[in-house]
């Protein structure tokens, strides 16, 4: 592909959080940290729910695929951030930059649709306790992965293909630490209508699906935890699905408040910071969620690391 001036794209810049000379030593070891704590604690994770035998349930299997999926998403950007940091370079290849943002969107998506997915899995335990073993059965957890899997990547791979389509400037210079799609999409010399509508559509589908299926599981859990009798069986039900509400309102909250951020603010610099909440913050907290509100989780956790 060919930019507007004729020569062969080869490289971006990105400009990122490491800006600033006398902030990079702080910012790399800060960002490191994060990294291995997300690896690991959602790698424990995952080693304690396939190790125990008590955990081989819909609900934990999939939380293992979210937290595989979460050590995903958070390495298709933070490594690449901190080997230019370490490097003293903000170059990112055509080709790298593209397959970064591929990866992005799939796993960005797949962590979408895992949340969804997961709120069914609690609608039907507490709406329909006397059937849930039958409704799901491993056969439709693993369909409902799958799907997930499959619409994810279609997704990544359209509006991947879109990018290619595009012709670029000479100036190259992505105002964040990653190939985000939108701000590849703004660099471009060609017409991008097309790109925008389909980056809007998809998102507002993606997102906005999910988020109101998610928000017609819990209006129905919540009608039925308050025909529950007793204090005690309200309690018991809710906390089935505290860590999965919890996860949820992190994850599209931080989402939301970078969009909002974006909106109201021109400054890069701004909206990097902001996008950090959701890519590096929230993928590393998610374990701490599950496994300090799971005493299952966290006596599992106990057992393993004592082995």
């Amino acid at each position: 592909m060919e930019p507007g001036n004729g020569t062969q794209i080869s490289e971006f810049l990105l400009l990122g959080l490491s800006q600033a000379l006398e902030l990079q030593s702080l910012i790399f070891g800060l960002f490191l940290s994060m990294y291995l704590v997300t690896v690991l604690g959602n790698l424990l994770i995952i080693l304690a729910v396939s190790s125990d035998s008590l955990f081989h349930t819909p609900m934990y299997f999939f939380l293992s695929n979210l937290s595989l999926v979460d050590i995903c998403f958070t390495s298709t950007t933070i490594p690449k951030m901190l080997w230019n940091i370490q490097t003293q370079s903000k170059i990112i290849t055509y080709e790298g930059c593209i397959t970064q943002m591929y990866f992005f969107i799939l796993f960005g998506g797949l962590d979408i649709f895992l949340l969804t997915v997961m709120a069914y899995d609690r609608f039907v335990a507490i709406c329909h306790p006397l059937h849930y073993i039958v409704i799901m059965n491993p056969w439709l957890c693993g369909l409902l992965v799958l799907v997930s899997w499959i619409l994810s990547v279609l997704n990544s791979l359209l509006e991947s293909l879109m990018v290619l389509g595009l012709r670029f400037c000479s100036d190259l210079e992505i105002p964040h630490f990653f190939c985000e799609l939108n701000q590849v999409v703004q660099l471009a010399c060609s017409d991008t209508l097309s790109n925008n509508i389909i980056m809007y559509f998809s998102a507002g589908l993606l997102c906005g699906g999910s988020l109101a299926g998610i928000l017609y599981s819990y209006s129905k859990i919540i009608s039925s935890i308050c025909v529950i009798p007793s204090a005690q069986g309200k309690y018991k039900a809710f906390s089935t699905c505290a860590s999965h509400l919890s996860v949820v309102s992190l994850f599209y909250g931080t989402v939301l408040g970078v969009y909002l951020s974006s909106a109201a603010s021109q400054s890069s610099l701004s909206s990097a910071i902001a996008s950090v909440m959701y890519t590096v913050v929230t993928p590393m907290l998610n374990p701490f969620i599950y496994s300090l509100r799971n005493k299952d989780i966290k006596g599992a956790l106990q057992r393993f690391l004592g082995r």
